[in-house]
């Protein structure tokens, strides 16, 4: 029913995950969405701006997160090459914390991973018909961003020494190990970890790092 919403004008879009199942199954749906698409697929993060330059790509849905790297990158790349483009990041992150980032940096969309298949679908059909997918949980964040732009990058929560432990557990290092370089008790490691943690409303260590990979020194 919701592909009688959609032009008969057809829409070439762009999938680039790593996961074929997730291509597989996005395809499902924007076939049903929009069933007079044609859709290019690609597994490399490297191949998306050649894709989109050769095939005049006009939607872009692309996985927020590659093996090789994250796609934030090259979101200016894509926009260069196709200014026109509208991308949608389909992605497993946290939506709260990195949305800001992905919109800031060219992106037209930001939808989880965890969404479920009604979500998807309107989101794929407001990125046709009005260039854009704002999540009710996205249009809070950017409330938010209007009245502090520290947001965009969760880490500015942190004091100097907060984020000096966490770049040091991206690192690899261990508890004992942060406290004998910075002299410091290990309790009061501990302490800061539980801190750093708190301030970005994240669990454990593995969202730490993934945090201190797409938000600092990129």
């Amino acid at each position: 029913m919701m592909g009688l919403q959609i032009e008969d004008k057809e829409i070439k879009f762009l999938l680039a995950d790593d996961h074929s199942i997730v291509r597989h199954g996005m395809e499902l749906v924007i076939n049903e969405v929009v069933p007079n698409s044609k859709i290019y697929q690609t597994s490399s993060l490297q191949q998306v701006v050649e894709l989109v330059k050769l095939n005049e790509i006009e939607i872009a849905i692309i996985d927020a997160h590659f093996p090789s790297g994250n796609s934030l990158h090259i979101l200016p790349q894509i926009k260069s090459v196709n200014p026109n483009i509208k991308i949608l990041i389909f992605s497993g992150l946290e939506e709260h914390l990195h949305v800001l980032k992905f919109i800031n940096a060219g992106a037209n969309g930001y939808l989880s991973k965890l969404s479920e298949e009604e979500e998807v679908k309107q989101a794929i059909l407001s990125i046709v018909q009005k260039g854009e997918y704002i999540s009710a949980a996205s249009q809070n964040l950017l409330i938010q961003f209007a009245n502090d732009p520290n947001l965009m990058n969760p880490l500015s929560r942190l004091t100097n020494r907060e984020l000096q432990i966490a770049e040091m557990y991206a690192d690899g290092y261990g508890n004992l190990e942060i406290a004998n370089q910075l002299d410091i008790k290990q309790n009061t490691v501990s302490t800061i970890k539980k801190n750093i943690l708190d301030k970005l409303k994240i669990e454990n260590l593995v969202e730490l790092i993934d945090l201190i990979k797409t938000h600092h020194k990129i």
